[in-house]
């Protein structure tokens, strides 16, 4: 899997981005799981894949790599657990529209944390993406984003941790862009694990519901953050943030055929204009990727 770090970093994190983007209808088809037991399961899948990685490119280093990855590693780890908790909280509690539309912030706070952490100027073509993506999300999800109970309320509230946490884990990553942050992955995964199975209580559920989990574990952000993970060492934080918005595109297509939620022509549109911006940004930025 070394291939990977060879290609270039903008494209691992589309296809990251991709992976990610499946999330919300997977947790929409569990059957009869609960949020904690769908967290549990999700995250024990994913620390397995992740674990795999790891023995893969460290062999008998396995352990070594999280000394490797330090306190940054642990850090990032940390935040992540709890991103990867309101995620799954989010969209179990209100609609995938709503947590797609949160999620997408991250492209903000990417760009924001970039100037004040890293230094990294923010050039005029990744503003105008950045401003043209977001205004592709609002007209996606902006009208959908009501508040219909308090429970969706809460959902919405708590999808907020999720770019915020996803955020700081780049800004870390490009901070010690020599650090492999991978290790960080499994601390997160085990760490919301974790959390998932002593409030769940009862972790059984049928072998329908483990499928899905295994599908979310191994390949949604299994690959899916492996992926964005390698691509943002080198990929400036604000350029990640504009490719980032190729979920909330991905996102609502896979809804409509998957679980029957059909998009309206706003949906259609705000897709288009995100991907303008991403296409805009990638061949006319003056950053070097």
């Amino acid at each position: 899997m070394t291939f990977l770090k060879k290609l270039p970093g903008p494209l691992l994190i589309f296809f990251g981005a991709v992976c990610l983007s499946f999330g919300g209808p997977i947790v929409k088809s569990f059957e009869g799981a609960n949020l904690w037991q769908i967290l549990f399961w999700r995250q024990f899948f994913f620390s397995i894949i992740v674990a795999f990685y790891l023995i893969y490119v460290y062999k008998k280093n396995f352990f070594k790599s999280f000394y490797v990855s330090g306190l940054p590693g642990f850090v990032a780890g940390l935040f992540l657990s709890v991103g990867f908790v309101a995620y799954v909280f989010a969209m179990y509690t209100t609609t995938v529209a709503n947590t797609n539309f949160i999620i997408t912030t991250e492209t903000i706070f990417l760009a924001a944390m970039g100037y004040f952490f890293l230094r990294e100027k923010i050039d005029l073509i990744t503003l105008i993406a950045i401003i043209l993506g977001m205004s592709g999300v609002l007209l996606i999800l902006g009208s959908s984003l009501s508040i219909q109970s308090s429970d969706q309320f809460i959902g919405n509230i708590v999808a907020f941790i999720m770019p915020i946490s996803f955020a700081i884990l780049i800004i870390i990553i490009r901070k010690y862009p020599t650090v492999d942050m991978v290790p960080a992955q499994f601390i997160a995964g085990v760490s919301a694990a974790v959390i998932g199975f002593f409030i769940a209580g009862n972790i059984a559920i049928s072998l329908h519901d483990i499928l899905l989990a295994m599908l979310a574990g191994f390949f949604q952000i299994g690959f899916g953050f492996i992926l964005i993970t390698l691509g943002s060492q080198t990929t400036p934080a604000a350029v990640v943030g504009v490719l980032m918005l190729t979920e909330s595109v991905f996102g609502p297509l896979w809804a409509w055929i998957f679980i029957n939620e059909i998009p309206p022509l706003l949906v259609i549109l705000g897709g288009a204009i995100i991907i303008i911006s991403i296409l805009f940004q990638s061949f006319l930025s003056k950053k070097n990727l």
